[in-house]
């Protein structure tokens, strides 16, 4: 980007090359930040992701171990009761005195420990519904320590099996248990693989990121010349799309500018330069007459930059943003010749004709009563400047469209202009006569009033001979 506006010829003053990308690049600080970490951004994913996963998977192993420990515990009695019966049987063959020492001989022979403890001392160690079990001869099992308890007959005594697990007998095993060395290999190869997915996923989603974060450092910087902004995941479509659409609508604000602003500096020269001269010939004339025409001359400048600047507000308005419409219903047939009637005087000996024959009767239409009638005036405004002798203002239902044609039988425009002219300051005239000049607004702005109406306006020619304009929009009945 260069700073130069490409339409501004090369030996044109320096202070209006590129004055509006300057102002706008001049207003606003340049943009400053790094470059988005791709090692950072697919740390935190994974952290985030694995932590979440983790976190779920072992409160969903909790749940589901909670839900089934009444089948569990069902399933470790009848399990471990053929055993126990054994265990008791053995004991009984022998006297009560020798059962800690016959329970020590029967230990050495299982893998996991065999104990008699008192009844008096579970009554702490068990819970109310395991020492009911443990009283009606059923086997308890406690949960924390992973033991089974088993009264012995009538008597005092209770045998005590477990720990079961062999986590919890350590001289059983040497190293990690299996269980635990099953879960960290599962939970390493998950981590792995969904590393490895999470990469290919955030790979491209850095790579979209930095493209919108570099987009938006340049449009900061006020470099809109760049091409679109194009992402690879879908993820980010939709930004993407908006933020062209902001580049666009921003470039064409500052062609808007950069026209409104060579525009209309253009078009001061000419009521300006005739006010210079006006008032060196009323400092030079002491004829009243001709101070008189002097002073009206000077009278009709102002009058011509004030429309000037209206016009140029209008049209600045539309182009900056659309405005909100105000829809209201019209008889149709009565607001359009009133529209006509209003401006009938500014065609001086012209005969000027309403036709809305083909028109239902009492049709009414919805339309902006503030807008739809600034566009009317501009077409008849625009006809009254090149008619010969007849303008015809004329309407018809064309399937479910309102159409308004002005028709005049001037000098009519040649067809490969009839599109063009409705961009701003276009004429296809270019005199500085008041009566044929003008500024090239008005049918830029009639375009952006039926856009408004969601229509058109387009020019074609007419059966008079000369120029036809029609306004086309929606017909809301």
């Amino acid at each position: 980007m260069t700073g130069t506006d490409p339409d501004t010829p090369d030996n044109a003053p320096p202070g209006r090359q590129g004055l509006a990308r300057s102002l706008f690049r001049g207003s606003l600080p340049r943009w400053r930040g790094g470059r988005y970490s791709l090692s950072k951004l697919f740390l935190n994913f994974y952290l985030l992701a694995m932590g979440s996963f983790v976190a779920i998977a072992f409160t969903a192993d909790f749940i589901i171990s909670t839900a089934q420990q009444g089948i569990t515990d069902d399933y470790a009695r009848r399990f471990m009761r053929g055993t126990i019966t054994l265990i008791e049987d053995e004991l009984f063959r022998h006297p009560r005195r020798q059962w800690e020492q016959k329970i020590q001989d029967i230990d050495g022979k299982f893998s996991y420990k065999l104990g008699i403890v008192e009844r008096r001392t579970l009554d702490t160690r068990l819970t109310s519904a395991q020492v009911a079990k443990l009283d009606a001869g059923d086997i308890a099992i406690a949960h924390d320590h992973d033991v089974m308890y088993h009264r012995l007959g009538n008597s005092s005594k209770v045998l005590v099996v477990g720990p079961l697990s062999a986590s919890r007998n350590p001289e059983e095993h040497a190293g990690l248990p299996l269980d635990l060395r099953l879960r960290l290999l599962t939970w390493s190869l998950i981590g792995v693989i969904f590393a490895v997915a999470l990469w290919f996923w955030v790979r491209p989603v850095w790579r979209d990121l930095e493209t919108l974060r570099q987009s938006a450092r340049d449009f900061g910087d006020g470099n809109f010349d760049t091409g679109s902004t194009v992402v690879q995941t879908q993820l980010f479509s939709p930004l993407a799309d908006t933020l062209n659409s902001m580049a666009e609508r921003v470039r064409q604000l500052l062609a808007t500018h950069r026209e409104l602003s060579c525009g209309i500096s253009h078009e001061l020269r000419t009521p300006i330069a005739r006010m210079r001269f006006a008032l060196e010939m009323l400092s030079e004339t002491d004829d009243i007459d001709e101070r008189r025409r002097l002073w009206a001359m000077m009278e009709a400048d102002l009058d011509e930059l004030d429309q000037l600047i209206d016009t140029s507000l209008t049209y600045a308005r539309y182009e900056r943003e659309i405005p909100e419409a105000h829809f209201s219903s019209v008889r149709f047939a009565d607001w359009l010749a009133d529209e006509v009637d209003s401006v009938r005087l500014l065609g001086r000996q012209l005969q000027v004709t309403v036709d809305t024959d083909s028109l239902p009767e009492n049709l009414h239409i919805d339309l902006d009563r503030k807008a739809m009638p600034y566009a009317l005036r501009n077409l008849l405004r625009n006809a009254f400047k090149y008619a010969a002798r007849e303008i015809r203002v004329s309407a018809e239902i064309l399937g479910e469209r309102i159409a308004i044609h002005v028709d005049d039988d001037g000098i009519g425009i040649p067809e490969e202009d009839r599109e063009h002219i409705f961009s701003a300051f276009t004429r296809l005239d270019r005199s500085r006569d008041r009566s044929t000049g003008g500024y090239g607004l008005g049918l830029a702005i009639a375009r952006r009033v039926l856009e408004l109406h969601g229509g058109t306006a387009f020019a074609s020619s007419s059966p008079l001979g000369g120029a036809r304009f029609t306004l086309t929009w929606q017909a809301h009945q």
